[in-house]
């Protein structure tokens, strides 16, 4: 679905990501983690082309990301930020049904299927409710989920999420993975996922990716880069690990 060749991104004189490479598969989902500072958003934005790389090569679908068009690339990835300032004068409904306007003509106008399905992915979020409601009226987390509705609603292939649940109570985060996770198996989607939280990336992600510094420090499966060593040299803390008894994944827990 993507592969990335050895690519950097350099601000100024300073390198915010050097020789990075992975392959993301079709129904995958990777966890990227790493202290702030790692160059974790910063990959992320390299893999749409809303931030130019200064070596290497993305490719999606087979095809050099640099070829395609902002419409082609938002056809095929569609990204949940972080920090979303989502406070518009419009109705929720509408905010999302913007997610189909790469699929529409020439005029733009939305059609009844893609009012269903916006109106799906509002279901889906637990949102059916706000349909009406302004933007301006939503809290932190509402605004968050309504912008996982509207990627959602674009039927995009990629899905790129930064913190998605940093706003989330604990039941729209299990909400939140689980929807990730049903569309990656559904449709053979791909998610690059962004958290802090080591033990949610245990439990959903197949593979991590760990980022140190802008370089890519570990990539495998969680049992494999979620070592007592790998913590401690990144994050610069002690850990006990152990395996969840529910999932024999492995789970983390900070040394004080």
């Amino acid at each position: 679905m993507i592969s990335v060749k050895y690519i950097g991104v350099r601000f100024g004189r300073r390198d915010v990501i050097d020789d990075v490479s992975f392959e993301l598969s079709d129904g995958e989902i990777v966890a990227l983690l790493g202290p702030n500072g790692a160059g974790k958003t910063t990959l992320i934005r390299a893999l749409n082309s809303t931030v130019s790389i200064s070596s290497g090569e993305i490719f999606l679908g087979g095809n050099s990301i640099f070829t395609m068009s902002r419409r082609e690339i938002a056809r095929q990835i569609a990204v949940v930020a972080q920090e979303n300032e989502t406070k518009f004068p419009i109705t929720v409904l509408e905010f999302v049904l913007a997610g189909r306007f790469i699929h529409g003509g020439a005029l733009g106008w939305e059609t009844e299927s893609d009012i269903a399905i916006a109106r799906r992915a509002l279901q889906d979020c637990d949102l059916a409710q706000f349909a009406d409601r302004s933007m301006n009226e939503l809290s932190g987390g509402e605004r968050q989920r309504v912008v996982l509705a509207r990627a959602l609603a674009t039927g995009a292939n990629v899905l790129l999420l930064d913190e998605p649940t940093a706003n989330l109570d604990l039941a729209h985060q299990a909400m939140m993975f689980r929807l990730v996770r049903e569309r990656c198996r559904s449709c053979k989607a791909s998610a690059v996922v962004i958290t802090h939280d080591l033990n949610l990336a245990a439990e959903f992600a197949d593979r991590i990716l760990l980022l140190n510094g802008g370089r890519l420090f570990a990539l495998g499966y969680p049992n494999e880069v979620l070592t007592a060593e790998n913590i401690n040299t990144v994050f610069g803390v002690n850990v006990l690990l152990d395996k969840n008894p529910a999932s024999h994944n492995p789970r983390v827990t900070t040394l004080f």
